[in-house]
């Protein structure tokens, strides 16, 4: 990845070029004498031609069209997000670099999970090519994007975008939003929603002589349409410069972890004629492993209209168990109250020939609340002889839908007539011409995908989607052609979505000679990854780059938590057990939950007059949370019982209403 004529699209990738830039500038020198003038990467190109183009052709589209295509090309920067039905997914933009020429796309594809479809949707009004883009998903469902970026073919000059688009995940319908006073230009920011505001922060511009990371706060107001820009006093503590960190939302504002910019250090310049030490100033990458709240108070209901929320930035200590080593690329995704996060890349520079970069494959959960990181393990599914249970389950099951099927068709009896009208009217037979077809099988695997940084990921139905990524083997970068899906849940296993072959890297001659050593070890690894979809990728510290290894994570026993967990000991509410899945936590502790709802209604919360449906709608709710609040630790139990030839752990009492109990304590 040192060619002169190669900038990434993300902030980190850039500062790894310009270090390996250094430290092959005299060879590159020599080479480039005898280069000819047009292999240049100076290019008579004007951006503003191209994207009129771009225009040009997006006009030719009278109306929103959706069809079906194949999965999308490969692609990195691209965002991708999960849809409102709960159904669906939404990936729009991205960049494709072949080596020696960069493609933007502004295509918008949605996956249709039950289906296994894809879909592509054309539009005469939505955003221009771009990629490191954000976007978000709002309360209303409605997603909102902001920025990016777009460069010539052979990145010589790069445009920043501060346009502002609103899309309706039903209709596909993109609506740019005009404002006045908006966020400047920029790309690698990162964008959540709280309440009827959207929150942006951060990223960076690029010109040819800098990179400027930002630190400014906006606020979008979806309500009035207003951009709020909150001007804190110089003396108040908030987050450094930085872009590509983590940014979720928050019942109380919104909260960030992480991220990368580039500071200024000293460093030795060898001796001057004096005998002197002399010195010069560099920009070194910083990976940022710090935490910040965004505490957000909404106006009161008697102020203006136009009157800005009160925002105040708070300061958390480290994360427990943050990865280590750190690593950029860790790409966050936000659900039920966590980050997950995947892969990343940690690089050492360890002499002056160039710089080695570590990958990561690993899954890892940081819960937000307790400021801790856990890692997720797949795991094989367990095989318990469990006949007789699930028999007696079977046959309450089965009794259940024989009575609510009785109760239907009593009802249709009854607005019909006859029972004939049940088993054929035109609504059931139009039903079950409806219904979806049998989603195909899909390979599954017990391995976690090839380690990568900047993968794009999205949860739906509590499915983990991983999407693409990069890695790279001395000069040359893989951008990955495929999906991955994995149940949060059960972790039962890695389901391939799709995945394809990657495209040739195009190297210039003398990038050619200079990695002839690097295609003599990817020959050798080849047949090590034969699983990788046929690409010779090489593997990491002689190991499967697919091997499902335990992350290495350190505590820091300096660093705990700024804010205390609620300690067992003293939580009253009730706890899952190992080996429980959702449904059996909430029927086992219905009337507790139950209890503590009531018991905030005795309180004074706004949801007093509740029916018993919606009682239990709210108590269902809490067990949820507090299910998934402790799904870490509870697997983690689960494994040590495993290991120690523990199965499924009963309660007596629990027990005492089955009939049969003939020597169940033996």
């Amino acid at each position: 990845m040192g060619k002169k004529d190669k900038k990434s699209k993300t902030a980190e990738q850039k500062a790894r070029v310009a270090a390996k830039q250094e430290k092959k500038a005299t060879q590159k020198q020599r080479k480039g004498k005898t280069k000819d003038a047009a292999d240049s990467d100076v290019e008579d190109v004007d951006l503003d031609d191209i994207r009129a183009e771009y225009e040009q052709q997006q006009a030719q589209f009278l109306k929103i069209t959706e069809s079906s295509c194949e999965p999308p090309s490969a692609r990195s920067s691209a965002t991708l997000i999960g849809s409102p039905s709960g159904k669906e997914l939404l990936l729009f933009g991205g960049e494709y670099f072949n080596g020696a020429l960069a493609t933007f796309y502004n295509d918008l594809f949605v996956y249709l999970i039950d289906k296994d479809e894809w879909r592509k949707i054309t539009s005469p009004n939505s955003p221009l090519p771009r990629s490191g883009h954000a976007w978000t998903r709002s309360t209303a469902g409605d997603i909102y994007l902001f920025g990016g970026e777009f460069s010539s073919p052979k990145q010589g000059t790069f445009y920043h975008y501060n346009d502002f688009w609103k899309l309706d995940p039903s209709s596909r319908e993109w609506t740019r939003i005009e404002s006045k006073k908006g966020p400047p230009a920029r790309s690698g920011h990162r964008m959540t929603f709280f309440k009827g505001y959207i929150v942006l922060f951060g990223g960076f511009q690029d010109t040819s002589q800098q990179t400027k990371y930002l630190q400014d706060l906006w606020l979008y107001d979806t309500h009035n349409f207003t951009w709020y820009n909150p001007i804190l006093p110089p003396a108040t503590q908030k987050p450094d410069p930085r872009s590509s960190f983590s940014m979720h939302p928050h019942d109380a504002g919104a909260i960030l972890y992480g991220g990368y910019s580039r500071v200024k250090a000293t460093v030795n310049a060898g001796k001057t004629k004096g005998g002197g030490q002399a010195s010069r100033s560099v920009l070194k990458p910083l990976i940022h492993q710090d935490t910040w709240f965004l505490r957000i108070s909404q106006p009161l209901t008697d102020a203006p209209a136009n009157t800005p929320p009160t925002i105040r930035w708070e300061r958390r200590k480290k994360p427990v168990n943050s990865p280590n080593p750190s690593r950029a690329g860790a790409t966050q995704v936000y659900h039920r109250g966590r980050g997950i996060a995947f892969g990343g890349v940690h690089d050492v520079e360890e002499s002056e020939e160039g710089m080695e970069s570590e990958f990561f494959d690993n899954l890892l959960a940081w819960n937000i609340e307790r400021n801790r990181f856990f890692h997720l393990t797949l795991r094989r599914p367990r095989a318990i002889a469990k006949r007789q249970v699930d028999d007696r389950s079977n046959r309450k099951g089965r009794g259940k839908l024989d009575e609510e099927e009785l109760l239907r068709n009593l009802a249709t009896l009854e607005a019909k007539g006859t029972l004939d009208a049940v088993e054929t009217s035109p609504q059931q037979r139009q039903a079950d011409s409806e219904v979806a077809p049998t989603k195909p099988m899909k390979s599954s695997f017990f391995n976690m995908p090839h380690p990568r940084f900047n993968a794009q990921l999205a949860v739906e139905d509590d499915i983990l989607y991983i999407f693409g990524g990069t890695f790279e083997h001395g000069d040359r970068e893989y951008t990955f052609d495929e999906m991955w899906a994995i149940d949060l849940g059960k972790l039962d296993g890695v389901q391939e979505i799709y995945k394809r072959e990657l495209d040739n890297w195009q190297a210039s001659e003398h990038d050619s000679e200079n990695s002839a050593s690097d295609d003599e070890d990817l020959s050798e690894d080849d047949d090590e990854n034969e699983g990788n979809a046929g690409v010779p990728l090489p593997t990491l510290d002689s190991e499967s780059p697919t091997d499902v290894k335990e992350a290495v994570i350190l505590e820091d026993p300096e660093d705990v938590s700024g804010d205390t967990p609620i300690a067992a000991a003293t939580d009253t509410r009730p706890y899952p057990r190992p080996f429980e899945n959702l449904r059996e936590f909430f029927s086992r502790t219905s009337t507790a939950w139950q209890d503590v709802v009531l018991d905030k209604m005795r309180k004074g919360d706004p949801s007093i007059n509740r029916s018993i449906k919606e009682l239990r709608k709210l108590a269902f709710d809490q067990a949820e949370t507090m299910w998934w609040d402790c799904r870490e630790e509870i697997t983690a139990l689960e494994d040590e019982q495993e290991a120690a030839g523990i199965g499924d752990i009963v309660s007596i009492p629990d027990r005492n209403n089955d009939s049969g109990a003939v020597g169940r304590r033996r």
